[in-house]
């Protein structure tokens, strides 16, 4: 995990060089591209059961999917390899003036909202977190724990991500480091979101960030239930974390803003025809491919939720 600084480091010139291309590409193999999407392998789970669905309403459908990390899903794209990639993140202006100037139209399309989960071992007792806590840890200036919390005993603060190019590393240098680099010794990276929780699992000292959509328990139909073999940290965006101030990405909290840390999910489309990517960019905004976000405890971008307050009673 120590090659995790220089991979991030690397992220904002890739950026530039791939948003100003190479030399105009005219030939390109439509068929190849057309049979394929790139996405950041933090939404494997989710996109995984919309291709499921979306396959068996179109049987000859041919759409394999092709996860890996955010900036090699958008260079995919910009290299006409892959027609359609899902990101966190919209083309930039000059990405987009780049497919412009090729004859494209690529397209921004906004399919759901995830909510970006901190995660700590079982082990751990601090469960509450404020953004501004998260965000000194991120930039260095927090590196044991007994720094924010007094009495714990476990010592340096492990940090992990699943990817140093992930989408995951890009929205918390955008949103939560305003743009300045994640630079701290003791944070690193895996290379996949299911090895984050496997991290934190065996490392007592551990904090994981990763996509929500990977925790939900699949036997839980109301979406309130996190994996057990971990714990979710509750956030707060005031300047001190208590119970009642802070919340877990839970559907709800996402829908009504109280959790903090909300990515978008985007699909970017490039397709000069209306083949099968164009088709199952679509069926991701359509109300079937809806339905699986909101079963899955994410939040619809056309979220329409029926919200009911339960009072409980104790005899």
């Amino acid at each position: 995990m120590n090659s995790f600084n220089k991979f991030v480091g690397l992220t904002l010139f890739l950026g530039l060089f791939l948003a100003c291309g190479n030399k105009p590409k005219t030939d390109y193999d439509y068929e190849a591209a057309a049979k394929a999407f790139a996405a950041d392998e933090s939404f494997y789970p989710i996109l995984d059961e919309e291709l499921e669905v979306y396959h068996a309403l179109h049987a000859q459908g041919e759409l394999q999917p092709v996860y890996t990390d955010q900036e090699d899903a958008i260079s995919q794209l910009m290299k006409n390899k892959v027609w359609l990639a899902f990101t966190s993140r919209r083309l930039s202006d000059r990405e987009m003036e780049g497919l412009k100037s090729r004859s494209f139209m690529p397209r921004i399309i906004p399919i759901a909202y995830d909510g970006l989960a901190i995660i700590v071992n079982n082990a751990n007792k601090d469960t509450c977190i404020t953004v501004k806590d998260f965000a000194r840890i991120l930039k260095g200036e927090v590196k044991n724990w007994k720094e924010i919390y007094p009495s714990s005993k476990l010592g340096e603060i492990d940090v992990v991500f699943d990817n140093p190019k992930s989408s995951t590393v890009t929205w918390c240098v955008d949103s939560i480091l305003d743009g300045q680099p994640i630079n701290s010794e003791n944070i690193g990276a895996v290379k996949k979101s299911a090895e984050v929780i496997d991290w934190v699992e065996k490392h007592e000292n551990a904090l994981g960030i990763i996509g929500s959509n990977w925790l939900n328990d699949k036997h839980d139909t109301t979406n309130v239930t996190f994996k057990k073999n971990i714990t979710v940290m509750k956030v707060s965006r005031m300047d001190s974390a208590t119970v009642r101030n802070s919340w877990r990405p839970y559907q709800y909290y996402i829908y009504n803003g109280n959790y903090p840390l909300i990515r978008t999910i985007y699909a970017l489309l490039n397709e000069p025809r209306n083949g099968e990517p164009s088709g199952f960019a679509h069926f991701c905004r359509l109300p079937k491919g809806q339905l699986i976000f909101l079963r899955a405890g994410l939040l619809p971008i056309q979220a329409d939720m029926n919200v009911r307050e339960v009072n409980v009673t104790k005899e």
